[in-house]
């Protein structure tokens, strides 16, 4: 991090930061120079945002984890309450956390509430964080919001359609929001993950049939990991990318093309 970027940085937030690409995220952030709030959602994802904390600690760093319902607005004020006494104001958010779907639900499928379930989280959710770091960053900070979307919205992926509409949805209102506070010096931004290889990724079947397919569809030959994430995000927060606001950036090895 450079002394300019030091000076005028914050804490960042990270929304769904316990595993996989948010924990990524968090402990690139947190390599780069930021205090980290790792969020998780549920109790049994407490040790795994703990292990992450320990990881940036031990190399240096500065983390707290906070527990947080992203739909539940009172829990999101308390959230970024306590990072703002802990860690101070913050100045990055990354908006990584997202209700999943793992199988393939057809439209026809999809009932009210299984798509209110996810667009609470993955839209709602994303908005409510956006007002609180608004309200809780500091003019004059180096400003900037990450909204993580997905590849499905490039490629129309058959099923899980209210996954889609959601991440579909953060794009459009990251460039109103680009507009709307670019003059306050706070830049937004989308990042499109393909397919990035988890330990979830055998909820979806063979997984050696899953990495064929991709491997198949993307322009590059290997599996696209975590740290490929978070390195984007790095440089979409840093001073590198002072001029780079309302995008929408694909990190997919060459899946889809915009």
């Amino acid at each position: 991090m450079s002394e300019s970027m030091d000076m005028k940085s914050g804490s960042a937030v990270i929304t769904g930061a316990s595993r996989n690409i948010g924990a990524a995220i968090a402990t690139r952030l947190a390599t780069d120079g930021f205090p980290v709030a790792i969020n998780y959602y549920s109790k049994n994802e407490h040790s795994d945002a703990q292990a992450v904390k320990e990881e940036i600690v031990k190399s240096g760093g500065k983390a707290g984890i906070y527990q947080c319902d992203v739909s539940q607005n009172d829990q999101i004020e308390a959230m970024f309450r306590a990072v703002t006494a802990d860690l101070g104001a913050p100045s990055v958010l990354v908006n990584n956390a997202a209700t999943s779907v793992a199988s393939a639900i057809t439209f026809r499928e999809i009932d009210e509430s299984a798509w209110d379930e996810v667009s609470d989280t993955n839209l709602k959710g994303v908005f409510l964080c956006c007002k609180a770091f608004d309200k809780y960053s500091i003019p004059g900070s180096y400003r900037s919001i990450i909204n993580i979307s997905s590849i499905r919205v490039s490629i129309g992926m058959e099923g899980n359609s209210h996954y889609t509409a959601a991440k579909a949805a953060l794009i459009g209102f990251g460039r109103v929001l680009a507009r709307e506070l670019g003059p306050s010096e706070i830049r937004v931004n989308a990042i499109l993950p393909g397919a990035i290889t988890t330990p979830d990724q055998a909820a979806y079947g063979d997984v050696a049939a899953l990495h064929k397919m991709i491997l198949d569809s993307q322009s590059l030959k290997r599996l696209g990991m975590p740290v490929d994430i978070a390195n984007l995000v790095s440089f979409l927060v840093s001073p590198d990318a002072a001029f780079i606001t309302g995008q929408s950036i694909l990190c997919d090895g060459g899946w889809a093309f915009q």
